[in-house]
Order: structure tokens, then sequence, then C-alpha cells
């Protein structure tokens, strides 16, 4: 037995994605979790099971699975699977200006295993076109962005279908934020038509996390792009997102972050 849990890192952090078809040679795994990064599994074909933090899933194609970070998990795939592997890493999304993506990853956040219809051809084309894309000498970032997008949306729609935790409170909470970021619960409680009390307790049932720590995280994805992106002071930047002051904000950024923004935004300069 390991004193601690594997840790894997597929993908080097400056390609940030990575799409291709599901590795046979991955039929049985040890538990084991990924650094910094997500993994979307679609099977089209195979047999046995999925273990997913101390859940056991049959594998029964057509079915996609969503692995979070940190999440523990290995494979026992009793015959030859055929499918395809999207993998994420956290640089991919901070470098990504499309809010789209990440509001649809965190609708799927308490998913863990999606039924597809036996039907549906396109989302086996939508996976096979990103392989193709993924092996072009000159990658195309909005053509990449432009498909997964697509994968996620069916995903959403299939998750929402089968009656996932996401409830319409929990959607309309990820739409308010991409829409209007403000570091205030009240504010979401109250556009919400609820109290902060049951906003914080759907934040723990569908996140696992406060409804600040849900707040803050899209706060820090949009700090990030801001000083990734444009020339603003970090004064404006501050002012924008409503904090009363840039010391505030900078304390706010650091505690998520270990940089303040101006650190963060050198290190940027110098990779």
């Amino acid at each position: 037995m390991n004193n601690s849990i594997r840790t894997y890192n597929k993908i080097h952090s400056e390609v940030g994605i990575k799409i291709a078809p599901f590795d046979v040679a991955k039929r049985y795994t040890k538990p084991h979790k990924h650094n910094k990064y997500l993994e979307i599994i679609y099977f089209v074909k195979g047999s046995g099971f999925h273990h997913m933090d101390m859940v056991s899933h049959s594998i029964e194609p057509p079915l996609l699975f969503f692995v979070k970070k940190d999440e523990v998990h290995h494979w026992e795939i009793t015959t030859k699977p055929k499918g395809y592997v999207i993998i994420i890493k956290e640089s991919f999304l901070e470098r990504t200006l499309d809010k789209y993506i990440n509001s649809q990853l965190i609708k799927l956040n308490n998913c863990q295993k999606i039924k597809v219809n036996d039907g549906d051809k396109s989302l086996k084309a939508l996976f096979k076109a990103l392989c193709w894309e993924m092996d072009q000498v000159n990658l195309n970032q909005e053509a990449v962005e432009g498909g997964l997008k697509a994968i996620l949306s069916k995903m959403v729609k299939y998750a929402t279908l089968q009656g996932g935790e996401n409830t319409d409170r929990t959607m309309q909470f990820v739409n308010l934020l991409s829409e209007n970021l403000k570091n205030n619960v009240a504010f979401y409680a109250e556009a919400l038509n609820t109290t902060s009390q049951n906003l914080n307790a759907l934040c723990h049932k569908v996140f696992n996390k406060t409804a600040s720590d849900v707040i803050a995280e899209h706060i820090i994805m949009e700090v990030k792009r801001q000083l990734a992106y444009t020339n603003k002071p970090i004064s404006e930047i501050a002012y924008d997102l409503e904090f009363k002051d840039t010391s505030h904000f900078t304390k706010y950024f650091k505690r998520y972050t270990q940089l303040t923004p101006l650190q963060y935004r050198k290190k940027l300069v110098l990779s």
C-alpha cells in the first residue's frame, strides 16, 4: 500500500488540452488522481467497471464519464474498449476567453456518468473531428474550443434529462456569474429569489463548496484573463469587479493564487 495516492500528469502544461482515442492499454489501472486536469471519456465499445471515489460504475456504452481533478479513480475494463478521451488542464481554462466552456464544466461538476442515446451519431463525429484537428501541424484553437463547446453542450443536456443534481437554480446561478461578477453572495441570492443560507446549501450539495468559493473561482478566472489579455491597471480591474480598494483586491487574489496580481502578470510575461 502506498503512503499517498498516485498523481498522474498526462500532458505538458503548455499544451493545455489533449484529445485522442482511448488507450486500450489502460484497461486495468491502479487508483490515482490527476494533477490539475479533468478528463472526459466517451465509450462506444467495452465492458467492465470504472471506480470513482468509492463508487463503481458499470461500463455499458455508449456513455460518458466526467473525472474531475483530485477525484480518485481506476479502470477495470474486461473487453477491448473503443472510445475517446479529452484531457483539459487548468492552464487551458485560464487561457480561453470563452466563458461558456468554464460555465458548462461547472454545470457538470456533480456528474460522474452520463448515458448517451444509442442513435446519437453526432457526438462520436465531434470526438473524431477533434482528434483530427489535434493532429494538424498548426493547431486551430478556435476550432478546438468550438468542438469542445458542442460536446459539453450535449453532455449538459443529457445530464439534465437524466436528473442530475444541477437544478434550474444552479444553472441560473452559473449564468449570473458569467454575466455579472460580484464578490457578494447576498446579491446572487436576491437575484435568484432565495436566501444566502439556501444558496450556500445548494452550493454545498452541487459543488461541495460554499457560495463564496464558487464566486471566487469565477472572479479569479476573470482576473487572470484580464491580467493576461489586457493592459488594464490593477486598480481598474479591481474597480470593474467592485472591490472597495486595490489593497483588498490584491489580498483577495493572493489568497487564492499565492501571488499578487502584479506578480502573476510578470510571471506571464517571463513565461
